[in-house]
């Protein structure tokens, strides 16, 4: 790994090469390479097709077109499969090797299509071909397949196929999906997904790893295509930025074509080397949307707010009126100054976003400390990994992660307890199949409903929900009362460890079986596992996390590592999986209500003091309110005005009703966005920003890796730069503000938090991302953390022991089901980008609710069939799909469709120690909606009667 790019620990010295002779010249092999590799790197170019040298391909040797000539041997070499030995004699072009190749390359092309109506012209083929100087062959042509043009992101034209394998590759051993394989015999072998089914209809992710890695054009990016399969698009330029979505943190090179970004690949950045998703190769195109908002707009003098008001996002003129820049921004800046000097400090609040760079967040919360005079601000981590912080600032005085996601390579068992992965962070979950696959670590996954990860797993362990703490006591119960802990690392690294071991004393697996549903026989099995491998990682998502209990989840969690000294190790760690792209940075950069920047407490004296001497003011010396309280206040009659950057509450919030109504009773909000989102319905001012694309900015990936994003295409019309619009807007509220663009930001950031010491902006613009901690201005960063204990008073974690609490609001003989949220692979947090990309949007076009087959029988329901999903809060209607993985008497949401919007349903209560939302679990029931309209016209029918 690159240096500064998240590499630990100094540098062995490199084992002694081979030396041989190629071509005439001595010649020196490192350990490992092969042939083609040497001679790749002295400049001496080998054709090659079926060789492909990225990260995760392994060399085939299957095409033949890289043969060179070892003196002694009767037989032409593989030099992409060949590594040279002592004394070796190479030649590259001797006039066997050359004609060799040659041959290999037309015998290939006698099945190709004509060049110009090719799928791709310019593909690595034809520059093979090229370099042997042939434009045509000698050969009859075989017969072919017609094309597939089923799936609407990628084009399959297997007349251009060679069948050299690297889709096979890419799909099986990169990111272990396991869709396309080689079927059938002789000249009628060829590459199919699945059962030889189109490319649209099987089981395909579109990752898009087999359109990166073919060298013909045989699958291609439909974007590139005409209707006649033959390639139209090049772009004129690239640029090499970020990923937009999860929190993975993905390097992508944009291909853009008269200013539109027309394609993504992925680059070989430290966290996806070259890896992508659907989202993140498919879902760029959001920015070029017919609804961005491009002018300033100011609500109408008669449209009154409602919270059940809809305004058309392609025709905003219902309610708003274009305006200038300086009208809109005083209107914004001087209306919030207005209710702050007319009710108070208190009467304000602002909502930052984990989707804006490092620099947006910090400005955004400086701005409510310094000039809203609270501490009134928050973001999305409140309602995904708030209880995660919560418990491990509690326990570490840390709320990162202890160690990568690559980090699974390492490891010989890894739990995933409460998330998703293969949905929610696709590329980090191939690293945890290659474990499972290449290097045979034990997957176990944790979580009643069954998923993808789920057939690579040692064990699926589907507990009743809600029981998190029952089963993870219970494992604790079993390494404590064996025996099986670390004495040394507790001594050493922990304390409060005989306060675990009274309080799980009840917690026996026999006893928890029956609360959790897991047999105590497996509860044994996996916690022995655990507590005894040699290297042992538990990543964890919102299933642990958003719950009344959820502080409570991860302290279980925590323990598990801390006793037995499974953390500050190579594979060993706690990783809580971010969700969006910059919430680790959004957080690190105090966008939370309770700390300043690098999580330093707003209650404390000495802190507050050296953030006034910094800031130049005096700051509240209380901790604000998050998210669902500060509807609560808007409810009470608190809070009068908000600032919301990039966030959608109208969507992301629980119980939508309550939330909708609190920003209809706003005397004044200003709402930031790309689109005119739910929230901005409700708007008295809109200011169009800035998108992912179109930003200057660094952000920090799940791993602690701060990278920089670079922009691709310019913004539309008058929108204008996320940290310009809060400066605007700060000066308006009376802050002296005059920052000349992001890198001033970031080096003021630098100056309040120690986590970005050693890391400049030049440095990040010369490495492209560095890890934090970082030891010194040349050292790498440092992926591992806790290797020598605890940033704490006393250097150890502390363990805290956890009692079973149950959810709020529990099945009942009303509501007999459990409704519990989420996200689907093709879509991200609210909606509000991912359906407006055109391939995402036609993969999951509308809004489903997942069932139980079983479920789906004893309601009389067919796949495809409308429900009516109820809560005590409210009720949707959407299309049911059968899901096996769905346990009985459960039914999961998404929550990013607005016309079946899952939080309208969803339980407010809150985790007593995080403060997020009880978004997995509430009690629900169903029934067809055909049931309910026959019911609804025998009613009529009979009061008529009557």
């Amino acid at each position: 790994m690159a240096k500064g790019n998240g590499s630990n620990g100094s540098e062995a010295p490199a084992p002694a090469g081979v030396s041989f002779e190629l071509d005439g010249r001595q010649v020196s092999a490192r350990p490992g390479e092969t042939i083609w590799a040497v001679a790749q790197r002295l400049g001496t170019h080998l054709p090659h097709l079926c060789h492909k040298p990225a990260p995760g391909y392994r060399p085939d040797g299957n095409c033949r077109a890289c043969m060179v000539e070892v003196e002694g041997e009767r037989v032409l070499a593989a030099s992409c499969k060949r590594e040279p030995v002592a004394g070796m004699k190479v030649t590259t072009a001797s006039e066997r090797a050359v004609q060799a190749r040659a041959m290999v390359i037309e015998l290939l092309l006698a099945d190709q299509p004509e060049r110009a109506t090719s799928p791709d012209p310019r593909s690595h083929f034809w520059s093979q071909a090229d370099f042997v100087h042939l434009a045509r062959s000698r050969f009859p042509a075989a017969e072919r397949w017609e094309p597939d043009p089923s799936h609407p992101a990628m084009r399959v034209n297997l007349n251009a196929c060679i069948q050299c394998g690297l889709c096979v590759r890419g799909c099986r051993e990169v990111q272990v999906n396991d869709v396309i394989g080689m079927a059938y015999r002789s000249h009628g072998s060829k590459v199919v997904f699945d059962f030889d089914d189109p490319m649209g209809e099987s089981t395909c992710v579109a990752c898009g790893e087999c359109v990166q890695a073919c060298p013909t054009g045989a699958l291609m990016p439909a974007a590139y295509l005409d209707q006649h399969q033959a390639r139209v698009v090049y772009p004129d330029r690239e640029v090499d930025s970020l990923c937009p979505y999860c929190g993975v943190g993905c390097q992508v090179s944009y291909k853009v074509k008269n200013e539109k970004i027309v394609y993504a690949e992925g680059r070989d950045g430290p966290a996806n080397h070259n890896r992508l998703c659907v989202k993140g190769r498919f879902g760029f195109d959001y920015v070029h949307h017919p609804h961005r908002l491009t002018k300033p707009l100011i609500r109408l003098e008669h449209a009154a707010k409602n919270a059940n008001d809809q305004v058309d996002p392609a025709n905003p003129s219902t309610h708003f009126r274009e305006a200038t820049w300086e009208e809109a921004l005083d209107r914004a800046g001087l209306g919030l100054k207005a209710i702050r000097d007319k009710y108070g400090r208190k009467a304000l609040a602002g909502f930052g976003s984990a989707k804006g760079s490092n620099e947006e967040a910090y400005l955004f919360q400086k701005l409510v400390r310094t000039g809203f005079g609270s501490n009134n601000v928050d973001h999305c981590t409140r309602l995904c990994h708030a209880s995660s912080v919560a418990a491990l600032m509690e326990g570490l005085n840390s709320g990162a992660v202890s160690a990568p996601f690559e980090a699974a390579l390492d490891a010989e068992v890894i739990i995933v307890i409460g998330a998703n992965p293969t949905v929610n962070h696709p590329v980090a979950a191939t690293f945890i199949k290659n474990a499972v696959k290449d290097k045979g670590a034990k997957l176990i996954v944790i979580d009643p409903r069954r998923q993808a990860l789920s057939r690579h797993a040692w064990r699926h362990l589907s507990f009743k929900p809600g029981s998190d703490v029952a089963l993870l006591n219970a494992m604790l119960n079993v390494i404590i009362t064996e025996k099986l802990y670390d004495e040394g690392y507790i001594a050493a690294y922990t304390e409060d460890f005989e306060g675990l071991k009274a309080s799980i004393v009840g917690f026996t697996p026999e006893r928890m079986a029956e609360v959790c549903g897991v047999d105590a026989a497996t509860l044994r099995e996996v916690a022995r596992l655990y507590a005894t491998s040699r290297a042992s990682i538990i990543f964890w998502g919102m299933g642990i996390s958003q719950h009344v209990h959820g502080t409570d989840n991860a302290r279980c969690l925590i323990a598990l590592a801390l006793i037995t000294g499974q953390v500050g190790r190579k594979g060993t760690g706690l990783h809580p999986l971010r969700g969006q792209n910059n919430v680790q940075g959004a957080s690190d950069a105090g966008l939370i209500p309770m700390v300043y920047p690098d999580y330093q407490s707003v209650q404390k004296d000495e802190v507050r003091k050296l953030f006034e001497s910094f800031w130049g003011q005096t700051l509240d010396p209380k901790a604000g309110l998050t998210v669902v309280e500060i509807m609560k206040a808007i409810h009470a009659g608190e809070i009068h005005g908000m600032y919301i950057e990039g966030e959608n509450p109208a969507m992301s919030d629980p119980d939508l009703n309550h939330a909708r109504e609190a920003l209809a009773r706003l005397e004044h909000l200003v709402v930031q966005d790309l689109f005119l989102t739910e929230t901005a319905f409700h708007a008295d001012v809109v200011l169009p920003a800035s998108a992912f694309a179109e930003k200057t900015g660094t952000f920090t990936n799940t791993d602690r890796r701060v990278q920089i994003a670079r922009p691709v295409v310019a913004s539309p019309g008058d929108a204008r730069q996320d940290w310009w619009i809060i400066q605007e807007v700060a000066r308006r509220v009376g802050l002296d503000w005059n920052y000349r663009g992001p890198p001033e930001v970031f080096a003021e950031m630098a100056k309040t938090m120690p986590s970005l010491d050693n890391i400049t902006w030049e440095r990040l613009e010369r490495e492209g991302a560095v890890t934090y901690p970082v030891d010194g201005p040349a050292q790498p960063g440092n992926d591992i953390i806790f290797t020598k204990g605890f940033p704490t008073a006393s250097g150890r974690g502390k363990i805290v022991p956890a009692h079973i609490r149950p959810p709020d609001e529990l099945p009942d003989a009303e509501y007999p089901m459990v409704l519990s949220t989420g996200r689907v692979l093709e879509h991200w947090h609210t909606g509000a980008m991912t359906r407006r990309a055109e391939v995402l949007d036609e993969i999951e076009p509308e809004a489903v609710a997942f069932m139980s087959p079983r479920e789906l029988n004893r309601l009389n329901l067919t796949p495809g069939d409308m429900l009516r999903l109820e809560t005590r809060r409210g009720a949707v209607e959407l299309k049911v799909r059968a899901d096996g993985d769905v346990p009985v008497g459960m039914v999961f949401v998404p929550f990013c469709y607005a016309e079946a919007a899952a939080n309208l349903l969803t339980n407010p209560a809150l985790d007593p120690a995080g403060k997020i939302p009880e978004f997995k679990f509430c009690a629900a029931r169903v029934a067809p909606v055909a049931t309910l309209g026959a019911a609804a016209a025998a009613d009529r029918l009979a009061n008529v009667e009557s």
